[in-house]
């Protein structure tokens, strides 16, 4: 599984690859993948580390597991595949980015753009069966990925963690050096939107931040579509 990991990333969680937890977690993924359906493909699963390596990183945003549905997972949070319809959670992440800096709603869900840019799409769990959310929650990815953001709380060059919802806010506590900023608001879903999430405008707080640490800024704004953009899944 780490051959999947192209940049730093592999040597910095190297030290994970040997641990039983892991071995673990491979055994069951492995299993999962030849008998059943799983999302992302098995050669994606580390997408949001192969496009955004550890010192590139300049935000984090946590999701909790890939989508479940066909043609949907590109393993990054939140993002789906250019052609597929978007999910209710990025529709209202799309609503409050034109709010906060005014970027055209575009008409596609990938997220590809925004990993290029500097943004871990982290979700905490890597991988899912097909039609069942949360399926292999509880089975060791946490563990991981707790891990990616512990190292990522190591590094000296501040970084925005931006957490929404219950169970990002819950890796707050891996978060604890003084100079990366951590933005938290309810989750965009449909059902928590308007509870703080709206009018919360994360991006334009990451950017200033970043642009009071001498840091460039993030292009937010997607293009119409991503015709470049070859299909992860």
């Amino acid at each position: 599984m780490q051959e999947f990991i192209k940049n730093e990333w592999s040597t910095l969680l190297n030290g994970q690859f040997e641990k039983p937890y892991f071995k673990q977690l491979i055994e069951f993924i492995n299993d999962e993948y030849n008998e059943g359906i799983i999302f992302p493909k098995r050669e994606h699963i580390f997408e949001a580390l192969n496009k955004t390596s550890y010192q590139s990183v300049k935000a984090v945003i946590l999701g909790q597991d890939p989508y479940h549905g066909d043609g949907q997972a590109q393993g990054l949070s939140f993002s789906v595949q250019p052609h597929m319809k978007l999910p209710p959670s990025l529709r209202n992440i799309f609503i409050e980015l034109k709010e906060d800096l005014g970027c055209d709603t575009p008409q596609h869900g990938s997220l590809l753009k925004w990993a290029d840019e500097g943004v871990l799409l982290l979700n905490t769990v890597l991988t899912v069966k097909k039609g069942m959310a949360n399926s292999h929650k509880g089975k060791g990815w946490e563990h991981f990925t707790d891990e990616i953001i512990t190292l990522l709380n190591k590094r000296d060059k501040p970084i925005v963690f931006i957490l929404w919802g219950k169970h990002a806010g819950e890796k707050k506590s891996f978060i604890t050096s003084p100079q990366h900023l951590i933005i938290e608001s309810s989750h965009p879903s449909p059902f928590s939107a308007r509870k703080g999430f709206f009018g919360s405008k994360p991006f334009s707080k990451t950017n200033d931040f970043l642009k009071q640490h001498h840091m460039e800024e993030i292009n937010w704004c997607l293009d119409e579509f991503p015709f470049h953009e070859k299909e992860l899944n």
